[in-house]
Order: C-alpha cells, then sequence, then structure tokens
C-alpha cells in the first residue's frame, strides 16, 4: 500500500516537472487591416482663355466678330491678364441702327480698336475689388467711371449684370451696354448740356433746353446739380403737355419747370439723403426722402441714378418730371 502510494506521487511529481518544461502556446497573430485606398481626387477642368470663354458662352456673338474684326484675338488669348466688362448682344443691338455694321468695315478699324480696348482693364479685377474703385484705367489709356448705386454697379452708364467669369488669362464682367471712350473734344467740354446731349436719354429734356433758351446758362460755369427726367419721365405727363410746353406761347411756364429741376451748386448723393429740402434756381424748394434706401422727391419722384459728374456740376437722374407748386 505504502509502494502505490509513492508511485502516484512520483507520477504527479514526474508530470508537474514536464508541465514547467513545456513551452508556451505561441498567441495567434491578429490579421492586418485591409488597407482603405485613398478616394482619388477629380482634377479640376482647365480653364479657357477669355476670347474662348466668350465663343462658348454664345450671348457675345458681335463681341466676337468685332475682336476678330479689330484684330485683337490674339491680343485676348495671350497671357495678360485682363479684366473684360463685355457688352451683351443685346447690348450691340440697342446701338442706332447701322452702327455696328460701320463699325465692322475696314476703314473703320481703328475706331471698332479704340472702343473694344476701353472695355479692357490691364490686370485681373474680381468684382470685389472693383466695387472699392472709383475709376479705372483702360488699355485705350482712357479712364472708365466706376460707382455702387443702390447696390447695382456702373461703367460709365453700363450696368454690370454678371460679375466674376474666370478664364485662364484673367475675368469677364457681362455689361448691359457699349461704353463708347471719350474723344479728346468732349473730354475738353464735358458741361451738364454735353453730358445730356451725348447719353441719348434726355432729348426731350435738351429740346425743352433749347426752347426756354437755357443751353448756354447749364453750359456755364455753375456748378449745378440738376434733377434730370428721362425721356420716359416726359412721355409719361397727360398726352400733348409737352407739344404745348415748346410751343413759344408757353417759353415762360417750360422755363419756370426746368428751372425748378436745378439747384445751385454741386450736391453730391451722400449730400443729397442728408438733406430734407432743397431750394431751386427757381426759388421753390424741393422736398428730399428716403423709403426703404430709395430717395424721393417731393414724395413721388424717385433718383434712379446718381451723380453723374460734369464739369460744371452733376446730373441725378428721376423717373418723373417735378413741377413747381402754382
Amino acid at each position: 500500500m505504502k509502494r502505490n502510494s509513492l508511485f502516484v506521487g512520483l507520477l504527479v511529481a514526474v508530470s508537474l516537472v514536464l508541465a514547467a518544461c513545456a513551452p508556451a502556446a505561441t498567441p495567434t497573430p491578429a490579421p492586418e487591416p485591409t488597407a482603405i485606398p485613398e478616394p482619388t481626387a477629380t482634377p479640376e477642368p482647365e480653364l479657357a482663355d477669355i476670347v474662348d470663354t466668350a465663343v462658348a458662352d454664345g450671348r457675345f456673338t458681335t463681341l466676337v466678330a468685332a475682336v476678330e474684326a479689330a484684330g485683337l484675338v490674339e491680343t485676348l488669348k495671350g497671357e495678360g491678364p485682363f479684366t473684360v466688362f463685355a457688352p451683351t448682344d443685346d447690348a450691340f443691338a440697342a446701338l442706332p441702327e447701322g452702327t455696328v455694321e460701320s463699325l465692322l468695315l475696314p476703314e473703320n478699324k481703328q475706331a471698332l480698336t479704340d472702343i473694344l480696348l476701353y472695355h479692357v482693364v490691364a490686370g485681373k479685377v474680381m468684382a470685389a475689388d472693383v466695387t472699392g474703385l472709383e475709376s479705372a484705367t483702360t488699355v485705350l489709356g482712357k479712364d472708365i467711371a466706376i460707382k455702387v448705386d443702390m447696390g447695382n454697379v456702373y461703367i460709365n452708364d453700363a450696368q454690370v449684370i454678371i460679375t466674376d467669369i474666370e478664364t485662364s488669362n484673367g475675368v469677364i464682367h457681362v455689361i448691359d451696354a457699349v461704353i463708347l471712350p471719350p474723344s479728346d473734344e468732349a473730354a475738353e467740354s464735358n458741361t451738364i448740356v454735353d453730358i445730356a446731349v451725348a447719353d441719348g436719354r434726355f432729348t426731350t429734356l435738351v429740346a425743352a433746353l433749347q426752347a426756354a433758351e437755357l443751353v448756354e446758362t447749364l453750359s456755364g460755369e455753375g456748378p449745378f446739380t440738376v434733377f434730370a427726367p428721362t425721356d420716359d419721365a416726359f412721355a409719361a405727363l397727360p398726352a400733348g403737355t409737352v407739344e404745348d410746353l415748346l410751343k413759344p406761347e408757353n417759353k415762360q411756364a417750360l422755363t419756370d419747370i426746368l428751372l425748378y429741376h436745378v439747384v445751385s451748386g454741386k450736391v453730391m448723393a451722400a449730400d443729397v439723403v442728408g438733406l430734407t429740402s432743397a431750394t431751386t434756381v427757381l426759388g421753390k424748394d424741393l422736398t428730399i426722402t428716403v423709403t426703404d434706401g430709395k430717395v424721393f422727391l417731393n414724395d413721388t419722384v424717385e433718383i434712379i441714378i446718381t451723380d453723374i459728374e460734369a464739369s460744371n456740376g452733376v446730373i441725378h437722374v428721376i423717373d418723373a418730371v417735378l413741377l413747381p407748386p402754382q
């Protein structure tokens, strides 16, 4: 019996020794995580140059034809950069009949070139920068006026309607009218009357000034502030009113009406909005009110364009004719 117990004990001891000497189990390594491929970036399409962008757009067929006729294609496809204020086909169509056809003739190439270069500024000037300027020198060497009025941006009298069409060699801003470079004579003589005649929207006003013999007055030294009604404003008067006023026997009544649109001194828009009234050259007052950011004379006549500067004052455009109180 003792012998069996010793034998069992010996087996247990041997088992413990073997277990202690046995190598430890090697843990199975975790599988390597599968690498997720990074998404391939889609390359941005390359921008076309100014000419190719204008061709592809479809709204600038007249402009493209003019650029070709003036031999400016290679220039505007060059390195630049350029800023182009691009008139639409509708803008060219609004020119007097036959103007475009005449400009495209070989003998008028220089005049066409001058007009086109007056729409181009060296450098890439984005809209955010344009609005901070008052003027810019064009490639033609003559300045364009830049102003912000009622939230709209104007280049001379053309409104910028689309901005920041980026190209490989600059930027295009779309305008709603063709801008014409000033002639050397116009640069010397740029009175209120000169501007009204050249503008084209004030033919009735100009005819009235002539009938009232006020052309010389408003071409004088001044300065004057003129609230100028457009042709549409005169057309809105009762039928026959303008025709009657232009008759010689009604010259005094016409003169009184016109002088009621004129204030002595050069009063810019920023100053107008700070006034509640102004005394006209006729000696009678206009009331001035600001409602919802719009400026009105005598409560109902809205100022629609401001600060057209002249050598002898400033013009603010209004949408109706002002009639002096009786």
